[in-house]
């Protein structure tokens, strides 16, 4: 069996959810995630600077991270296990501005999202899992930022009851103290004065 890439644009200006080519026979499958003349073709720049991957355990939350400079545009992909995903658009200008979206992204189904520059981008993972992401821009220690997984303004509605509750939360240290929406606006507004 064959299927071909698909290409779902959101309605989040610039962000997709795209399932891979993946062929599968006897011996098991074959996955081709990423083709740069492919996305080209169907009018997706996304060139790669950086892959990297993330091995997690059930009940870790990644907060909504993004970085300040240099933004990155990332194609991710969980490729073994089960996560929600969520990108939340930090585009001032956008229509869609400070609104999230939530996918469930498994090894299973392959589906892969594409999230633009000047997005936020988090997952809770709901089973043990790898994540993939393929960066269109390299990561800077310096310029990593975030706003706090469960911000008010953004109210981000996560599933935590699939992974038994708030007390089952595995957070990084450096999750737990990340600014909320209304420090990240002042910030925003600063640059445009």
């Amino acid at each position: 069996m064959v299927q071909k890439f698909e290409f779902k644009e959101l309605d989040l200006e610039g962000a997709y959810l795209i399932h891979p080519f993946k062929a599968t026979d006897i011996r098991g499958e074959f996955i081709k995630d990423y083709s740069l003349s492919l996305f080209n073709d169907n009018g997706i720049t996304h060139n790669l600077k950086e892959v990297f991957y993330t091995v997690s355990h059930k009940g870790v939350i990644r907060a909504l991270h993004f970085q300040r400079v240099k933004e990155q545009a990332k194609l991710v992909r969980c490729i073994s296990g089960r996560i929600y995903d969520v990108i939340v658009d930090l585009r001032p200008e956008s229509k869609t501005f400070m609104q999230w979206r939530g996918f469930n992204l498994t090894g299973e189904n392959c589906w892969e999202l594409l999230i633009p520059q000047h997005f936020a981008h988090g997952y809770l993972v709901l089973e043990d899992s790898i994540v993939s992401y393929k960066c269109a821009e390299a990561f800077y220690w310096e310029y990593d930022d975030g706003i706090m997984w469960n911000d008010p303004d953004i109210a981000v509605d996560w599933p935590i009851q699939e992974i038994g509750g708030n007390e089952n939360l595995i957070l990084a240290d450096k999750d737990k103290v990340l600014q909320s929406f209304k420090e990240f606006s002042e910030t925003i507004a600063d640059k445009i004065r």
